[in-house]
């Protein structure tokens, strides 16, 4: 199988019949052997009765229904999972990405040999205060963290090989940062490609302000496991190490100042530095016990099942 179309989606039951003939006409004109897979993240608003009768009628359609809202990071989880394609395409559901960019990303998986090609949504229909500044913003943080030189990391539409699904663990809210992840392990032929952007048909868009927030917050998550990740030690260990160094200065200090220096001055407790030097220390010692647990977990199996699936077809 050439192909297989990812498609997390969350109360889209306008777009999806839409969405489905608009994806067969192109992937059957550039003749593809491909599958699409739905992934029903919680909707409530008929969507998997739409699906299940479509793919009731096309064979090439699978889909995955969760018993309730999880997130588009467990959707893609579980849609590369269950993903056989040689590449997989993956895209919104709301009709802002077009399928007709599909050939595209493909030859450049197929032909260019990248690894992975996140779409870049050049010229954009979002309003410019809710999503395209904060946009702006975010990609640019991203890019400076990441070092990938990406113009759009949270674009949808997006292709890899499935040797990079297969290997990348997407949780949490890190669908944002699937290129970064890619990079971290081990996959670095990353490119970018320009791609259509249409305005919004149906519906209301899903994500608020509060998503800007937490994708900032996951960037710094990445920053730290790109970076220390596997070595927590390296960052605990080595401040706890400091901290504790400097709260032993403090402690000689008022050591040798009390015995040698000034016998009849004031009593250690009594003075400001021996309490910088009690904290000190027990902040040492406190971070260099994380650095030790952090590599004791990191020993230990992660339990990956981080959704309930309520249907499968």
């Amino acid at each position: 199988m050439q192909l297989s179309i990812v498609i997390p989606l969350l109360n889209e039951v306008e777009s999806i019949q839409e969405l489905y003939h608009w994806l067969s006409d192109t992937l059957e004109a550039n003749d593809f052997s491909y599958e699409i897979l739905f992934i029903d993240d919680g909707s409530s608003d008929g969507s998997w009765e739409v699906i299940t009768s479509l793919a009731q009628q096309h064979k090439e359609i699978n889909a995955i229904r969760f018993n309730r809202n999880y997130g588009k990071s467990q959707a893609l989880h579980a849609g590369f999972a269950a993903a056989q394609g040689d590449v997989i395409i993956t895209m919104d559901a709301d009709l802002q990405d077009s399928p007709e960019e599909i050939p595209g990303l493909y030859k450049m998986i197929t032909e260019e040999k990248y690894d992975l090609v996140s779409g870049w949504k050049k010229k954009r229909y979002d309003s410019v205060i809710a999503k395209n500044l904060p946009s702006k913003l975010f990609n640019a943080a991203a890019r400076k963290t990441s070092g990938l030189k990406l113009h759009d990391f949270n674009c949808g539409l997006k292709a890899y090989k499935k040797e990079v699904i297969k290997t990348v663990d997407v949780y949490g809210e890190m669908h944002r940062y699937i290129p970064v992840l890619a990079k971290n392990a081990g996959f670095t032929n990353i490119g970018e490609k320009i791609v259509q952007h249409q305005k919004r048909k149906y519906g209301e868009t899903k994500f608020g302000m509060e998503r800007f927030i937490n994708g900032f917050l996951d960037l710094l998550t990445i920053w730290f496991l790109g970076s220390f990740g596997k070595r927590p030690m390296h960052l605990f260990g080595a401040l706890g190490v400091i901290m504790f160094i400097i709260g032993f200065g403090f402690a000689l200090y008022l050591g040798i100042d009390k015995v040698f220096i000034n016998p009849a001055g004031r009593l250690i407790t009594q003075r400001p530095q021996f309490y910088i030097s009690l904290i000190a220390m027990v902040m040492g010692v406190q971070l260099f016990i994380a650095g030790f647990l952090g590599e004791l977990i990191l020993r230990s199996k992660r339990d990956k099942q981080r959704y309930n699936i309520k249907e499968i077809i």
